[in-house]
This record gives C-alpha cells, structure tokens and sequence, in this order.
C-alpha cells in the first residue's frame, strides 16, 4: 500500500516506518506480522512445488511475482504510473515481515506428527512404486530441523526479503529516498522479533542503497535511529476490547472453521493422508494435516528443499486446505465480523492524519513559492 513528504510503515501490523522528504515528506512503511518467502537456491537450482499457489501467507516472494528472479533489487514500475505527471509527495507502504521460522506450537504440532509416524510398527511399511519406502517411512527418517527456539523468528531468507524490498522502494521513488531525507526516516515497529528484526533489515537495505559496498553499522548508529516500538498502533487488535471479547477469546466465533474440520472436505483429506502415510485416521485430525502442509512452505522458503511433506498433498488437498486457511482469517481478521476492521481504525486515522498533514504542507510550500515569485516578479518591475 503506498501512500515523499512520505511515510513508510513496517510492521504485522508490526511495524511502522517513517520518513520525511525535505520539508513536508514522510516515510512510513508497516510490516505486518506474517510470512513472505525466498528460495535459498539460486534461480537456476531452485526448488519448486505445485502447492505453492496455495501457501496464502506463507508463499515465497518470488513464486508470488516471478519478475524477483531474474533481478530481485530491480523496482518494478507499474506502466499506469507516468513519471511525468505524477509527483510523489507521500509514501505509506503496509508490509509483510520476513520469511520466519514456524512457530513454537505449530513445532510442536509437527513434533506429534513426526512422532506418529516413527512410532508405527516395523511392519506397518510397505514398499512404494518401483520398489521404494513408503512416504510415511521416507518422512519417519526426514529430518524435523525445527526446535522450540526458533518460535517465529526471522530467518536470513527474511533479512534478505527485506534489504531487497528497501532497495526496490528506494530505486522506484528516488526523490522520496533522497541522502536529504535519510535522517527524516523512522521505523515503527510492534515488540514481535520478527518485526523489529524484519525493520532493521530494512534500514540495513536503505544503508546499501545510500552507500553501496559499506557494510552497515549497527541500527542503533544510523542516524534515522532504530525501530521504535508501539503496539498499541501497530498490533492495534491486541487493544481493542470489543474485538478481544468477541473474537479473539470468545470460543464460538470460529465456530464455521470448527465446522469445516469436521466435514466432509477436511475428512477426505484425513483418509487420504492417513492411508498414505499408514497410521490410523484416528490419530490424524486437521491440525496436525494443516502443520504437514505448511511444513511444505516452510521447508522451501527457509530451506529451499521440496521436502517429501509436499509429496503428502496433490493440488485438489491444496485448494481445500487454502480454503480452510481462508476461512480462519475471514472470521478473526477479515470480513466476518465488523469489529475485526473497526479494530484497525487507530492504525488508519494515523496514516491518514499523516497523508493529510503532507499534503498540507506541500500546499502551503507553493504557496509560498508563488508569493515569493510574485514579489520577484513585482520588484523587476519596479526598477
């Protein structure tokens, strides 16, 4: 979302960015707290999955906009926007955090799950096409390569999305990201790691920007400062007692996602999964499918793997578990009810008072500028 003098929001919504240009602009980019995702292979070597499409917020970046693999710092321009009859005044961006690590209980979730899957009777294995183990035995002996330490926390892939993501900005609106401006920069963050670490990156990637081949300093010596910390802007949901009431802790107000769970879709799926990988469809319930595929994303995003995770699902699972995914978000962030947008009122008046602050002052700039044309013109006149 964009909206120099400019402002840049980083955040999930996490995090805010601010930055002004010379004298009206300012910056804000908002990170929100979520997932993007980068393969750690080069382009050429790439992993590659067919579930892909169907990752929603957990998709790489480059497989949402393949024009990031041939050059990932490279801006891409939208054509409708005419570089020579629309001047920038102002900039918002709403953006996602990094890639990150799964967290703390969807490990656990994939802990039970690998645990069952180790845990079937040497007998339980039966040879696959061609002679080969059974899926369920080739994820038994797959390494986990998750602890409960990692609990969400940005991963490299991540710093890197973010430093490329600062640089595309950067190179799209030059004028927005002038050295003048540099100082005027300030990154809002929300207290998630990922967040504050995803808009450090970010700075780091401006650095590169301004000073190509110096390695940044520390955030805290930049002269735009380091993140400032404000959840009560940016996890504003987390301070609305109204949305706390009746979604967040109110127990029936996903009750259509429960109910998707348990139907007729989601248990296909439960069967299916539970002969491929020969455990009981008792011990299987969606929870612990949905960790399964998404540790599909996750191992190509921070791995650049296609794990056999992926070789679980075929595309028709993957539309049912994105509907699901889909689902969960409509009732507790989307459409569902009508507190869960009115929730985020705060975080908006504050970008629109910033955009109407911007466009004031570049106003009065010309203003200015015209009456002191005005009494050059009148002062050449008079002599």
């Amino acid at each position: 979302m964009l909206r120099g003098p400019r402002r840049i929001m980083l955040g999930g919504p996490e995090r805010l960015v601010k930055v002004s240009v010379a004298p009206v602009a300012a910056l804000a980019v908002a990170l929100l707290s979520s997932l993007s995702r980068c393969s750690l292979l080069e382009p050429e070597d790439r992993a590659v999955s067919a579930l892909s499409p169907y990752f929603g917020t957990k998709t790489r970046y480059e497989d949402a906009n393949p024009g990031l693999l041939p050059d990932p710092e490279a801006p891409r321009r939208d054509p409708e926007l005419l570089e020579d009859t629309c001047t920038p005044v102002q900039l918002v961006a709403l953006i996602r955090h990094g890639t990150r690590y799964p967290t703390a209980k969807q490990i656990r979730k994939l802990r039970q799950l690998h645990g069952l899957l180790q845990a079937r009777r040497p007998g339980d294995g039966r040879a696959g096409p061609a002679g080969g183990r059974d899926l369920g035995a080739a994820l038994a002996d797959w390494p986990l390569g998750y602890a409960d330490w990692m609990d969400g926390q940005l991963v490299e892939k991540g710093r890197q999305d973010m430093r490329q993501l600062a640089l595309r900005l950067a190179s799209l609106f030059p004028a927005l990201f002038s050295v003048e401006n540099y100082g005027r920069l300030q990154l809002v963050t929300s207290s998630k790691h990922r967040c504050v670490d995803s808009g450090a990156a970010f700075l780091q990637g401006l650095w590169q920007y301004y000073h190509p081949g110096l390695p940044p300093p520390d955030v805290a010596d930049m002269e735009c400062g380091p993140p400032r910390i404000n959840d009560k802007l940016m996890r504003f949901f987390d301070h609305c007692e109204k949305f706390l009431t009746e979604v967040e802790k109110n127990a029936t107000a996903l009750y259509h996602v429960e109910a998707f769970k348990t139907g007729p879709e989601m248990q296909n799926i439960l069967k299916k999964v539970a002969a491929t990988l020969q455990v009981p469809v008792s011990n299987l319930n969606a929870d612990l499918i949905q960790v399964a595929f998404f540790t599909c994303s996750f191992d190509l995003a921070i791995k650049g793997v296609k794990s056999p995770w992926c070789d679980v699902f075929d595309i028709d699972d993957a539309k049912v578990l994105e509907y699901l995914n889909d689902l969960k978000q409509y009732w507790k962030r989307g459409y569902g009810y009508t507190i869960n947008s009115r929730s985020s009122c705060t975080l908006f008046q504050d970008i629109f008072q910033h955009l109407d602050k911007a466009i004031e002052q570049k106003q009065r700039e010309q203003e200015r500028k015209h009456k002191q044309g005005e009494w050059e013109r009148e002062k050449q006149a008079s002599r």
